[in-house]
């Protein structure tokens, strides 16, 4: 990268920064700065970091959920963030300056303690493990040393150098890629070692313009301490291509490819004749105390609703549930628990009559979509990080979202689009004022979050750790499934930081000529407490992310069935 471009990443990576802290208050940016030094976050680390350092500096325990799901973070695996390597290093600039060089290194000692732990208890794969101790170590003088010669024992190793017994190792380019860019994180405590820099970075180069390697690099020897290392020749053009990322090979979940055969094309409605509606039932649920007064009781009762049927094929069908128009208060009541600022003021607004996915989108639905011819963008078949026809797709951005709603509107002929913000709402709600649509609490037997936590004194309950199959809870009052928790679902809106201003007629509240973009997601997800999974939660990140937390549902206009 050229000494321009680099100075380009540092100043977005700035201007990030800047955002997010704008986004919820100065102290967050002290989070920031601390996990910044890891390779690679859990959530159990920063909330160990926060713990250590951060305990008297006004940083909240919900400052931990809100980094890794902001744009500063990108997930590398189940419970696993990285931050770019830009926003790392002008996190940990802006740690030195704040706190000096000696905070670094406490966080580095701490890492360090850190990582003895989890190499007693199997917390993280070797390979990882070893690269968050490498990244201790190297801010710490007295054993830099040490972690140089492990990455030059490491190199030579995967390079193809000849053992202590004689025997030559296969070469290992995906390896040695991974320690290629652990090096170039680490750069700016390595600067005494330029032969090993030098020599990632031309690891670095084979993969990226291999066109550009001469000669003399595959001749010259890089001594590293007492290691020397030596490109090898089947790496340059002609040889073994190189495919690898800081994380490959650490993964903890198998993934399935493979290619959609289409049995049958989407078939559209007759439009002068609408859509045929059918009545189905369902089962909802009502949470009070019991009558003693110390437990929770689940009240479950039936209901019915209307809906039309959209046949995509391969045996998959979308169904869209009659939500009837009405006015509601959208955004949380004053007397709220564990409300936000975002959510206000509450005020009223009119939603005309629309229809809504019964469920989010699962991945049976996205294949079969995602091999419609493309309009604008394309999708991958198989996105989701926890497999199952049934289960929601997820790590999908909202131009994804937006993609397949296109794919789904050119073939059906029917306008299928994502819901505005207000029209999520008002169907999460289905003619409830508490904070969830099954009543004032939540319990893990009506949705899938983190049962782990509490919303006021209601009860405990169970955390899943991935997404479920959709419809395996109770539905609310419209019939409609999910709408607590299992995938935050992108919505139709620009992001605003509260409703002041907002639209009263149910319309998505899209700004033109903005330069700096962010949308809506609603819901919650299993990954989050049950206070991230009611009604009236707001969150936002940018159209292109794309999170194992997050998916979406579809809408269309009634008036055009």
């Amino acid at each position: 990268m050229s000494a321009t471009a680099a100075s380009t990443e540092l100043e977005r990576a700035s201007r990030a920064i800047d955002r997010f802290v704008r986004e919820f208050q100065p102290s967050y940016r002290f989070l920031a700065q601390h996990v910044a030094l890891p390779l690679v976050l859990t959530p159990e680390l920063v909330n160990f970091i926060r713990n250590r350092f951060l305990r008297a500096d006004g940083v909240p325990w919900v400052a931990e959920v809100d980094l890794l799901l902001s744009d500063l973070c990108r997930p590398a695996g189940f419970e696993l963030y990285v931050m770019s390597s830009a926003v790392r290093s002008r996190l940990l600039e802006q740690l030195k300056e704040q706190f000096g060089r000696d905070r670094l290194e406490a966080v580095a000692r701490c890492l360090m303690t850190y990582n003895h732990y989890l190499s007693r208890t199997n917390g993280l794969s070797a390979p990882l493990l070893q690269a968050q101790q490498w990244a201790a170590m190297v801010y710490l003088q007295p054993h830099r040393d040490a972690a140089v010669r492990e990455i030059a024992a490491e190199f030579a190793q995967h390079s193809g150098a000849v053992s202590e017994v004689g025997q030559w190792p296969a070469i290992q380019p995906a390896e040695l890629a991974r320690l290629a860019q652990i090096v170039q994180e680490l750069e700016p405590e390595l600067q005494q070692y330029q032969d090993l820099v030098e020599y990632a970075r031309l690891i670095t180069q084979v993969r990226a313009q291999p066109q550009e390697i001469r000669p003399e690099d595959v001749e010259k020897t890089y001594h590293v301490l007492e290691t020397e290392l030596h490109l090898p020749a089947e790496l340059v053009p002609g040889g073994v291509e190189i495919e690898a990322s800081l994380l490959e090979g650490l993964q903890p979940f198998e993934f399935e490819t493979g290619t959609v055969e289409f049995v049958e094309p989407l078939e559209a409605q007759p439009e002068q004749d609408g859509v045929t509606l059918e009545s189905f039932e369902f089962e909802t649920a009502q949470i009070r105390r019991g009558e003693t007064g110390d437990n929770w009781v689940i009240e479950r009762s039936r209901g019915s609703a209307q809906q039309f049927v959209e046949v995509l094929g391969n045996n998959s069908v979308l169904e869209m549930v009659f939500v009837p128009g009405g006015k509601f208060m959208m955004g949380s009541p004053d007397d709220e628990p564990e409300s936000r600022r975002s959510e206000k003021p509450e005020h009223e607004v009119e939603v005309s009559p629309f229809y809504l996915g019964k469920y989010p989108v699962t991945q049976a639905q996205w294949r079969v979509v995602a091999a419609l011819p493309q309009v604008e963008r394309a999708l991958k078949p198989d996105s989701s990080r926890f497999k199952g026809a049934n289960h929601p797709v997820e790590q999908v951005s909202w131009d994804d979202a937006v993609e397949f709603c296109r794919r789904l509107s050119q073939q059906s002929g029917r306008d299928y689009r994502l819901p505005s913000e207000a029209e999520w709402e008002y169907a999460c709600r289905a003619g409830m004022t508490t904070p969830f649509y099954f009543g004032d609490t939540l319990n893990s037997d009506l949705a899938n979050y983190d049962g782990s936590r509490t919303y006021g004194d209601g009860p405990q309950g169970e955390y899943r750790g991935q997404t479920t199959d959709v419809g395996n809870f109770p539905a609310n009052g419209f019939g409609l499934y999910d709408m607590h928790g299992n995938v935050w679902e992108w919505c139709a809106d620009d992001w605003h930081s509260d409703y002041k201003g907002a639209p009263d007629d149910g319309s998505a509240w899209v700004d033109e000529n903005r330069t700096e973009i962010r949308k809506v997601l609603r819901g919650g997800s299993w990954f989050f407490y049950p206070r991230y999974c009611r009604s009236a939660i707001r969150y936002n990140v940018t159209p292109d992310n794309a999170n194992f937390n997050f998916g979406f549902r579809v809408a269309c206009a009634a008036s055009l069935a």
